[in-house]
């Protein structure tokens, strides 16, 4: 697993499996939020399985898919109230992780300034500087 903390209570990653979460609970994750739409490639968990792997680990599972790049306002908000309803750790995913950092950097539920929730996904390796006239103070 290539988990890349952004803090203390939040991390993000690229796709992981069912067989992974029994150690990411280990870790401390009690929160997982998936931002893949179902289908979205061969092989790939479903929402579903993910789901039940989480709960089998005592995760609480989130599903916020998104896709081409799009960040719809309902995405944003739903992430948004996640994060800011679970003050536990949490790992959000998606095919490569940046789904994932791009709806924290837009939700922005710490309530952090556009500059840190950017130097903050950078520092992970996402470099979210397409998303800056969309970042909110």
């Amino acid at each position: 697993m290539n988990i890349r903390p952004i803090d203390d209570t939040f991390s993000v990653a690229p796709q992981i499996a069912p067989e992974d979460l029994p150690e990411l609970a280990r870790s401390g994750y009690r929160v997982l939020i998936s931002n893949r739409p179902d289908g979205e490639e061969e092989g790939q968990p479903t929402a579903q399985e993910m789901r039940a792997a989480a709960n089998a680990a005592g995760m609480t599972f989130h599903h916020i898919p998104v896709s081409g790049g799009a960040f719809p306002e309902d995405a944003v908000s739903a992430f948004r109230a996640v994060r800011q309803g679970e003050a536990k750790k949490t790992l959000a995913f998606c095919r490569t992780g940046t789904r994932a950092i791009s709806l924290e950097t837009l939700a922005n539920p710490a309530n952090r300034s556009p500059e840190e929730r950017l130097r903050l996904a950078k520092e992970a390796g996402y470099d979210l500087s397409s998303l800056a006239a969309r970042i909110k103070t």
